[in-house]
């Protein structure tokens, strides 16, 4: 009765009813259907996933390993495995990724930042703390794509 547990993997969920403001700290799966006013933080690295649903939305910048996204985000999302913006994602705000998936029909009103990662999952920073070897790139999402860094080719005869 008293022995030791095996630690289960659970889903919180924030109901569609249901407003949160400040942040929050999660493992696992996290389900937004409601809203929430607060940044969302997971631990890098782990297999923990935010998803916000259709009707959810999220005032706040997000930090998880895996975020999939079919609602609103109003701030920055930085993912150091997988993103994926569904079919009614609308974010306003950089996505900072290391893969990402975009569905016809979401949009991002920011810039999106492919970010490498180290082992460890953190996200590289120099000495003065700021990010580094980000590269910028901007996309359309005319139909669904994996984007994934293009490495730099020869230089093109009569090109800028």
């Amino acid at each position: 009765m008293f022995g030791k547990k095996k630690s289960e993997a659970g889903i919180s969920l924030i109901a569609n009813n249901c407003e949160v403001s400040g942040d929050l700290r999660f493992k696992d799966q996290l389900l937004i259907n409601g809203t929430v006013k607060g940044n969302i933080y997971a631990e890098a690295g782990s297999k923990a996933q935010v998803t916000v649903s259709e009707k959810g939305m999220v005032v706040g910048d997000i930090q998880a390993p895996n975020v999939v996204i079919n609602g609103n985000v109003i701030g920055d999302i930085w993912s150091d495995r997988h993103i994926e913006l569904a079919a009614n994602a609308q974010i306003k705000g950089n996505v900072h990724y290391n893969v990402i998936e975009m569905v016809a029909g979401s949009w991002v009103e920011g810039s999106l930042v492919h970010d490498r990662h180290d082992k460890t999952g953190d996200r590289p920073q120099d000495a003065a703390g700021s990010l580094k070897g980000l590269e910028r790139q901007a996309v359309v999402a005319d139909k669904p794509a994996i984007m994934e860094p293009i490495p730099a080719g020869p230089p093109v005869a009569g090109g800028a």
